[in-house]
């Protein structure tokens, strides 16, 4: 079942602020939940995920039904792959060293900042680009 378009927008605008707080603060239990919500996100799909519950219960009430959709596996896909980073960063926030931390979130903040203010998934694009490669291959 296809998702409205706006639900993992919401999400990474949401993130995006998440994540530009973790790294002003230095936060690692902050960035511990925004990597929950990313596990979620990724096990559950992105409607699971407690960003795409807020947006499902809160926001689309709100602003109408969708008029665009799109498949659910490069978002769900994307979550995985902002999971890694956040988890990662919060090894370099716990653990060390401290670049790995801020490197990694800021990385993740870059790609959740693309996706809400543009619209471009990098994730999605990435789960694209291995769809492309495993089909040749395979």
């Amino acid at each position: 079942m296809d998702i409205d378009v706006r639900g993992p927008r919401f999400g990474a605008a949401v993130t995006t602020l998440v994540l530009a707080v973790v790294l002003v603060t230095g936060s690692a239990w902050l960035l511990a939940w925004q990597t929950l919500a990313f596990a979620l996100g990724a096990a559950g799909g992105v409607g699971r995920s407690p960003y795409g519950l807020l947006f499902r219960k809160a926001v689309r009430p709100r602003i109408g039904p969708p008029t665009e959709f799109e498949a659910p596996q490069p978002p769900r896909f994307a979550q995985a792959v902002g999971l890694v980073f956040a988890g990662l960063g919060l090894v370099g926030y716990t653990l060390g060293p401290d670049w790995l931390g801020l490197a990694a979130t800021g990385a993740a903040l870059a790609a959740a900042f693309l996706n809400a203010a543009f619209g471009y998934c990098l994730g999605c694009e990435m789960y694209l680009l291995v769809r492309r490669v495993t089909v040749r291959t395979g």
